[in-house]
């Protein structure tokens, strides 16, 4: 949280100061890509404010009507945030749609460009300690602020190659084409963010490697006989795991206890903001069971330590 908790306070501290230089800078050249560029830093601003909460609000522990904690609280503000971008997308589109086909002057393009390279440097700065952050974190609304810096980094860059070829060409509809391609750069930003969020709300299974790894921690203990039906999901900054673990029948329940706690120790250690259920099956003798998704698996062979898989 400490970590998720900083890069969001830059992140609102950055688009605020950056509405500004940007309207100031809009308003003195009148540049489409320069109102592309302000129009992208403006949703950004909105967009670090719902991270900024969001992300609180995801870290708070269960309550009573929470059970499972509020991380989705991350998902939902990424939806939001791809809705903004896809919004943003469409002004922009339009405005420079309009200009290629009445163009305007474009002024003070020294001012602009000024901006421009200043608010670069600014946005790759924290552009770099979000991807930190979210190597260590794996936050869904970190990944979703991101993906707004990334195009407004390269909103930026595209609006000063647009303002540049105005100076050199002296053809206005340079700028318009800089503000479309930085149109299709936000649609393309805000489908990998939906796609993320909407993943997580599915509750969408763990990637493969994460699962492979979450069986090998859960079975490596002799006795131990078998791991199967794992699921599991993301929620924000947690990841929740369900799953049965097959033990000898003729174990105390202190004594499988005791493995299922050490089983979830070696996990933790690896996926330490992981909600963790382990049900312990007597080895050959437990009933199919499960409620409305029953547990439905495949028999482990001779050589096998566990398995996850449906039944042919």
């Amino acid at each position: 949280m400490a970590l998720t908790g900083h890069v969001t306070r830059l992140s609102v501290a950055l688009a605020s100061a950056l509405v500004v230089a940007k309207g100031a800078a809009w308003i003195a050249s009148g540049s489409v890509g320069m109102l592309a560029s302000l129009g992208d830093s403006a949703l950004d601003l909105v967009a670090a404010l719902t991270t900024f909460f969001a992300v609180r609000y995801a870290a708070a522990p269960p309550d009573a009507e929470h059970r499972f904690g509020h991380g989705k609280a991350e998902a939902f503000a990424s939806l939001m945030q791809a809705g903004l971008v896809f919004a943003s997308a469409a002004v922009i589109t339009q405005e420079a749609v309009g200009r290629i086909l009445h163009p305007q002057p474009v002024e003070s393009e020294l001012y602009g460009v000024a901006v421009l390279i200043a608010s670069s440097v600014a946005v790759g700065g924290l552009v770099w300690q979000q991807s930190r952050v979210l190597s260590q974190t794996g936050s869904v609304a970190i990944h979703g602020d991101r993906a707004h810096y990334l195009a407004d980094l390269v909103c930026n860059i595209a609006a000063l190659v647009g303002l540049v070829g105005v100076m050199i060409f002296r053809e206005p509809r340079i700028d318009a084409v800089a503000g479309l391609v930085v149109a299709g750069w936000l649609v393309w930003g805000a489908i990998n963010v939906f796609r993320d969020a909407a993943a997580q709300l599915m509750d969408r299974e763990l990637d493969e490697e994460d699962r492979e790894t979450i069986l090998r921690l859960a079975a490596d203990d002799p006795q131990v006989r078998g791991v199967h039906q794992l699921r599991s999901r993301a929620s924000g900054p947690f990841v929740h795991l369900q799953m049965h673990m097959e033990l000898d029948p003729a174990l105390s329940l202190e004594a499988a206890h005791r493995i299922v706690v050490a089983a979830e120790r070696r996990i933790l250690a690896q996926f330490p903001a992981a909600d963790i259920l382990i049900h312990p099956d007597p080895d050959g003798r437990a009933e199919p069971h499960g409620g409305a998704f029953p547990e439905v698996y495949a028999p482990l062979s001779d050589g096998d330590v566990a398995g996850d898989g449906p039944a042919a």
